[in-house]
């Protein structure tokens, strides 16, 4: 049975992330074990779980927008919270910034990048009722704004302070702020358990607008409130470690080849082990290994980025 392959496939990918996590725990570790395994386990938790949302977001978005080459980034909210940081920074300066309390900046952000959400997709959809294109092309339009009024505020910053905004405006896997982790664990569990309660009514979406309405489903409801969620991973998970473009792309691309299926209920852990591998195996060649010459943020979204000129490339040729 072909299910059964793939069953093996997550199990193996289990067993790599399961390694995987037991060598980040326990390798290279001086010192006192109450110190270094709750500091490593929140780093491992807070990797998984951001991989994890971003991962099952993309694949989710990707379906019901029916094309694999597009991200969730494309509704714009990363370039709404680089516009928000550069705003906070040339308001407060690079030391306000600096002293801000981090569980109200990570309510803010998450509040205001739902609201536009919520505007594209709770009110905009009723306009635009057949439309989903016409609603992401206002995401692009949106995020293109944003871009340009970030643009605009960074020429009037210090180098100082632009040099405060450049720390924020880059993903840190390496410094997730543990007094944010609890909130953030139980929001992104929340969405991830109502996306997996929609597993098989993503496998109907994937047929197209009319077949799933035929078989019964409520299209206009079902895409509402998936791409909500969806919003809200992304949303909680630029928060919490900074905006990352390609990560999601790819990881979904390989999903998609290592398990070539229409069922989700093989998709969504895959993506979320695949991403967790990927994020736990990357940490721990760049901080143990390289000694933090480099850092992961940049190589997987250079990675990210010739993932999708292929994707474009073999796209152009079908």
């Amino acid at each position: 049975m072909p299910t059964t392959r793939y069953t093996h496939r997550l199990l193996i990918l289990l067993m790599l992330l399961a390694i995987s996590t037991a060598v980040f725990l326990f390798w290279q570790s001086r010192g006192s074990w109450d110190l270094i395994l709750p500091f490593r386990g929140q780093k491992i938790i807070a990797l998984l779980l951001t991989g994890s949302a971003i991962a099952v977001a993309t694949i989710v978005f990707q379906t019901l927008t029916t094309n694999r080459i597009l991200t969730p980034s494309i509704m714009g909210l990363d370039a709404l919270y680089l516009l928000l940081q550069i705003v906070a920074v040339a308001v407060l300066g690079g030391s306000g910034y600096a002293q801000l309390d981090a569980r109200w900046q990570f309510l803010i952000d998450v509040v205001l990048m739902m609201g536009v959400a919520g505007l594209l997709f709770g009110v905009l959809m009723r306009y635009f009722n057949r439309e989903l294109y016409r609603l992401l092309l206002i995401g692009v339009i949106f995020g293109v704004l944003c871009r340009s009024l970030t643009s605009f505020v960074s020429r009037v910053l210090s180098p100082e302070d632009y040099a405060v905004f450049q720390g924020a405006a880059f993903a840190q896997f390496n410094r997730i702020d543990s007094t944010l982790l609890g909130v953030a664990a139980i929001c992104m569990i929340i969405c991830l358990a109502i996306i997996w309660h929609n597993r098989h009514v993503l496998d109907i979406i994937a047929l197209g607008r009319n077949p799933a309405i035929g078989l019964g489903i409520n299209h206009k409801r079902v895409m509402t409130g998936l791409m909500m969620t969806v919003a809200a991973l992304v949303a909680i998970s630029t928060a919490l470690v900074g905006p990352v473009l390609f990560f999601g792309l790819l990881v979904s691309a390989l999903t998609y080849r290592l398990f070539p299926v229409p069922y989700h209920r093989i998709l969504l852990p895959a993506a979320a082990l695949l991403a967790g591998l990927v994020l736990v195996a990357g940490q721990l060649i760049f901080e143990r290994l390289l000694g933090f010459a480099a850092t992961l943020s940049v190589a997987v979204e250079l990675l990210g980025g010739v993932v999708f000129i292929i994707l474009l490339l073999k796209a152009k040729r079908l």
